[in-house]
């Protein structure tokens, strides 16, 4: 489907970036269209999780410009793998962690921060493992619960590493509407995926090979040039 809105959440200009020693992604250029889901495709190794961390804040560009126009930092939820099961954080706290960037880690949530949390955990269908250690739960439980950290930053750019790679279909089908959802209140997500139906679902692509952009636009005209024989 066509993105509802043509000006970009985010723009990026000539962009290179990576990490000491091994470039990854090499003059890219492209604009990420504001309250729409973008779908980051391509091969492993080809630059969608450089990507995220670019526009996440927590890269830096070797070369090129970012451009947000959003006032709001982004929320960035990282692959499963990224965060040890040895945690000692209840689901609970995990989510909470999400108010501290406005509140500082100090000082205590509010009654409205409490109130987001708690509508985050209801959303992504978590409440009821509140009290639950991370360690304790299974990875689509798990996923949910740092999906709901990042729903609880509020944030109207939501920045998603393989979020349903793993999931049973039903827990997959349960974060696609959310997303689609969030979308429709106007948050602008982005989301590296694998999974064709999920990209195709969506509004806008972005194909990366090799660190470079080979195509971007709707699904319908991207991904034939991502999977051929789709």
């Amino acid at each position: 489907m066509p993105a509802p809105h043509r000006f970009p959440r985010a723009r990026l200009t000539a962009l290179d970036a990576g990490y000491p020693g091994r470039p990854v992604l090499h003059g890219v250029t492209t604009d990420l269209p504001a309250s729409a889901l973008t779908s980051l495709i391509g091969p492993n190794g080809s630059g969608k999780s450089t990507l995220l961390g670019v526009l996440a804040g927590v890269i830096a560009p070797a070369s090129g410009t970012v451009h947000h126009e959003g006032g709001r930092a982004p929320a960035f939820v990282p692959q499963r793998g990224a965060v040890s099961d040895a945690l000692p954080l209840t689901v609970r706290q995990t989510v909470e962690m999400a108010r501290w960037r406005a509140r500082g880690l100090w000082r205590r949530l509010t009654r409205e921060d409490h109130t987001v949390v708690d509508d985050a955990l209801a959303r992504l269908g978590v409440e009821h493992l509140a009290a639950r250690q991370l360690g304790e739960l299974s990875g689509g439980q798990r996923q949910r619960a740092f999906i709901a950290q990042g729903v609880a930053q509020q944030s109207d750019l939501l920045l998603l590493d393989e979020p349903c790679t793993g999931l049973d279909p039903k827990v997959r089908q349960g974060i696609e509407e959310l997303l689609a959802d969030l979308v429709a209140t106007g948050v602008t997500v982005v989301q590296a995926t694998h999974d064709l139906a999920s990209a195709r679902a969506g509004h806008h692509c972005l194909l990366l090979r090799d660190g470079h952009l080979a195509a971007a636009g709707p699904p319908a005209a991207v991904l034939p040039a991502a999977f051929p024989t789709s």
